[in-house]
């Protein structure tokens, strides 16, 4: 029976992956400034173009649809070419991965950093996510999205519910609980459930951390606790420097002018 479940999983996880004709970024990273800007605990959002993408993003009301943590150099590990791996991700249909960064260096990405990480603390966090690496994407959670892609209108509040995704199998997992996962397991925050004391005297909040199936990536963008980066801005931007198209036009016309007969000869044409 599991056999025969994995593979019709594998099935609709090939089309759930399958990208979407004519998918061109609006905004597409900056490879090299994006490469240099990135540190390990770094959250990378990712603006997906495969049918998967677009359930999220309904769903989360949200221009992201996949989460990668950057961690850095994995050990040796590299990819065909020798780029060596730096993202932990949970991929459908593969399960926990590391890949290289230029996988997306041609998509929208937005940058989450978490803001007072100890560097203790943050290397746990990127530990806790490479040593993962290998386990199984949650099959249940294909099953669950494959729903999903009945175009129905889903009312706002039963969204977050819906996005409860997956088993709760220990060595299944999807990308945001990955995630969720790693920074639960030294207690920093992404999107804790508050809850108010009454007592005037000792007036605080109470955090109480929210089940790891319950994120999506739109949450560490919203997160009061993660500081967005963009690396564009990080590198040193200056406006004045931007190249309009208009002004390459002009400089143009300017380097090379409309040709006009000379004085001599405009002369001997008159005369003639």
């Amino acid at each position: 029976m599991d056999w025969m479940l994995g593979g019709v999983g594998r099935a609709i996880a090939q089309y759930l992956e399958r990208p979407v004709d004519g998918y061109e970024p609006f905004t597409p990273s900056d490879p090299e400034a994006l490469r240099a800007t990135l540190q390990p605990g770094d959250v990378l959002l990712v603006e997906g173009n495969n049918n998967v993408s677009g359930i999220i993003k309904y769903l989360t009301q949200s221009t992201w649809s996949h989460a990668a943590l950057y961690v850095g150099p994995i050990g040796e590990r590299t990819a065909k070419d020798g780029e060596p791996l730096v993202l932990v991700e949970a991929v459908l249909g593969e399960g926990v991965v590391g890949v290289p960064l230029s996988k997306y260096q041609r998509f929208h990405t937005r940058i989450c950093r978490p803001i007072g990480l100890t560097d203790d603390d943050r290397a746990r966090v990127c530990t806790y996510a490479a040593e993962r690496i290998g386990f199984d994407y949650d099959v249940k959670n294909i099953f669950d999205l494959l729903r999903l892609l009945m175009p129905l209108p889903v009312p706002q509040r039963w969204r977050r519910r819906m996005m409860a995704l997956g088993s709760g199998h220990p060595t299944r997992i999807i990308c945001s609980a990955l995630i969720a996962q790693a920074f639960e397991s030294v207690r920093y925050p992404i999107l804790p459930r508050v809850t108010m004391m009454e007592s005037e005297a000792a007036r605080e909040e109470i955090l109480e951390i929210r089940h790891s199936s319950l994120y999506a990536p739109r949450d560490f963008d919203i997160s009061p606790y993660f500081q967005l980066v963009k690396p564009t801005v990080e590198k040193g931007f200056d406006y004045r420097k931007m190249c309009w198209a208009d002004m390459v036009a002009a400089a143009q016309d300017v380097v090379s002018p409309p040709m006009v007969p000379d004085a001599p000869a405009r002369a001997s044409q008159v005369a003639a």
